[in-house]
């Protein structure tokens, strides 16, 4: 139990997908402009990383490591994700279309989303067997969410400030990011 404490905080806050490993940035700049569309995106990526994580440990260890076709895991990993997007995609479009406007492109986005792959890659380099492999994809998917959602807040406050011309728009932004990847580079001594 103590190990998969171990492994959602490590992959939470020291190896923040975004803010250390530099996985995911397109949605991670491209849908932290609102709060709450940052949120819908960190719940479809929470579905997507964890639910793909799972699948691709389990077609990992069941299918492709004992026919030996593991030189193989990309290209299904990337079906499997591909799958879970489009399911994601079309539970948002029935259920909840307002949200699934505010997405816009960046949703199926998800699909090339590097963070989702890099997270399997992760599991299968690591050794990691299913439940771990399950509890990485949500501790990372986890982190992804709170470091958008915190951006988001950071650009609604930045909105009413006053920014040098040459700083506006997307600098201030990466400016940001940065001194979040700074603060997040604090928890590294944590484990």
């Amino acid at each position: 139990m103590q190990d998969l404490l171990l492994i959602i905080i490590g992959s939470a806050l020291v190896n923040n997908v975004v803010l250390s490993q530099f996985l995911g940035l397109c949605p991670f700049l491209g849908v932290s402009k609102k709060v709450e569309t940052a949120g819908g995106m960190g719940a479809a990526v929470i579905f997507v990383i964890t639910i793909a994580s799972c699948v691709a440990s389990l077609i990992y260890q069941f299918i492709l490591d004992p026919l030996g076709l593991s030189y193989l895991q990309t290209i299904v990993f990337i079906l499997v994700i591909a799958a879970l997007v489009q399911f994601v995609e079309m539970f948002l479009k029935k259920s909840m279309p307002a949200l699934y406007e505010s997405l816009g492109v960046y949703l199926p986005l998800i699909t090339t989303n590097c963070a989702v792959l890099g997270v399997a890659l992760n599991n299968v380099q690591y050794g990691y067997n299913v439940l771990q492999s399950t509890i990485n994809g949500f501790g990372t998917s986890f982190g992804f969410t709170v470091s958008i959602v915190i951006l988001a807040g950071i650009r609604e406050n930045m909105e009413f400030n006053d920014i040098p011309e040459s700083f506006r728009g997307m600098p201030i932004v990466l400016v940001s990011a940065g001194l979040m990847a700074i603060a997040f580079f604090g928890f590294s001594g944590v484990i």
